[in-house]
């Protein structure tokens, strides 16, 4: 019973020269009849499915885990004005609250620093009577330096959450938090809507989605039934709209990252069947020089990609950004006499912004009617006539997967733009 990352890897390790293996590995080798998987969404699932598993077969070589002794947990202390939440490897308070045991202490910690930096807490019982290292990093509020009765309150809620989150309730502390966050900024009050918004960000990061061990128990095809619904349900909110796909096998995602116009990157990540496919990811060094211009950039960029038709075409490309962004995308389709069904994602309300006339355009990519130098403005100017809005509920499987492949966009293109950066500081010094 174990979870990994690279599950390849991890699985070969096993099968290997028998004197390579120790004594206790090489005799639960030659006792596998079989081999089972289940991918899950986040480590903090992975962790907490493993817990589930072993409590519930206990199965021979994780005899340590069974018995609760030697691996580690998380505690909380309860009846605190404070609780404190702490790594332990002994259930030694019976007014605690533990959660685990966890089969690996590095994977525990980095749960808990992610929940952290959501959740600032105190994780020293005897506090000192000054602002410690964490609270300058933000991570620990020092409630015995700065106790206030909004302080408390907010501490209290920061533990609940944490709580929470470690039962497998986290989506329904993101909703909480969302609501939380929408309220503060209709009444103006923006900073407590920033500080919420980073919470939201963080718990992000290892949660979202979330589904119970009790869930993956049941079905442990579980992940892919999750992509298969989601991309269902993407077809057919944008079929509503005119954009008819017959299926999403391979969506390919556009994002622009510089500063004030230097060092501008362009990203293009792959979902395959709605799972992230990095052997697919492709980045682009922007040549264009000059004033940052994004709408020229994503522009540059489209117009190399679809030239590349050895690469395997995409049933939708999604981009970050509004109407300005898709209509330069349009241009490159055009430039190029390449269209595929395109969809933009717009960042301040989380609306997927569709071009009216793609209807043109069937699933395969192959172009209907002939786009001439006459009619193109008309239908693919950047006119408010041309572009129809999709609000998708917040909660909708089919907005995470979009948003999902515009963070991972985000990020490919903000890291080669980052190295970049660092190169061209390190020639000028």
């Amino acid at each position: 019973m174990g979870k990994a990352k690279d599950l390849k890897s991890r699985v070969s390790s096993y099968f290997t020269s028998p004197l390579q293996l120790g004594t206790k590995t090489r005799a639960l080798v030659e006792q596998i009849h079989s081999i089972q998987i289940t991918i899950v969404e986040s480590e903090l699932e992975s962790l907490l499915l493993e817990v589930f598993y072993i409590k519930k077969y206990r199965p021979r070589y994780n005899i340590k885990l069974t018995d609760d002794k030697s691996y580690p947990l998380i505690k909380i202390t309860k009846g605190d004005i404070f609780p404190t939440v702490l790594f332990s490897r002994k259930i030694d308070d019976p007014k605690a609250l533990y959660f685990g045991p966890f089969p690996n202490s590095g994977s525990v910690k980095s749960v808990l620093r992610t929940l952290r930096k959501a959740f600032p807490y105190k994780s020293a019982i005897n506090h000192p009577k000054h602002r410690c290292l964490y609270n300058h990093l933000e991570l620990c509020p020092c409630p015995e330096v700065f106790d206030t009765p909004d302080l408390r309150v907010e501490y209290k809620k920061n533990i609940k959450n944490i709580i929470r989150v470690l039962e497998g309730k986290s989506q329904i502390v993101l909703k909480d938090l969302v609501k939380e966050m929408v309220a503060s900024s209709k009444s103006e009050n923006f900073e407590e809507a920033l500080r919420l918004k980073k919470q939201i960000e963080a718990l992000s990061v290892i949660t979202q989605p979330s589904h119970t061990p009790f869930e993956y128990d049941n079905n442990p095809n579980l992940r892919s039934d999750i992509r298969s619904s989601e991309l269902d349900v993407l077809i057919q909110a944008l079929e509503r709209v005119g954009l008819k796909i017959k299926n999403l096998d391979r969506i390919e995602c556009y994002d622009i990252s510089n500063t004030q116009g230097t060092n501008a990157t362009g990203s293009m990540v792959v979902l395959t069947h709605g799972e992230v496919d990095k052997s697919q990811y492709r980045k682009f060094k922007i040549k264009q020089e000059g004033a940052p211009n994004d709408f020229a950039m994503m522009k540059e960029m489209l117009g190399r990609r679809l030239k590349h038709t050895e690469w395997d075409s995409p049933n939708l490309i999604v981009i970050d950004g509004g109407k300005g962004q898709l209509s330069s995308v349009l241009e490159a389709m055009y430039a190029t006499d390449t269209y595929f069904p395109v969809v933009g994602l717009a960042k301040r309300e989380e609306t997927i912004i569709v071009p009216v006339h793609q209807s043109f355009f069937n699933s395969s990519a192959k172009k209907i009617v002939k786009v001439t130098e006459q009619n193109y403005r008309k239908l693919y100017g950047d006119n408010e006539e041309n572009f129809v809005e999709v609000s998708l509920p917040k909660e909708s499987g089919s907005l995470h997967l979009i948003q999902r492949i515009r963070n991972e966009a985000h990020r490919f293109a903000i890291t080669y733009h980052k190295g970049l950066r660092s190169k061209a500081m390190t020639r000028a010094a």
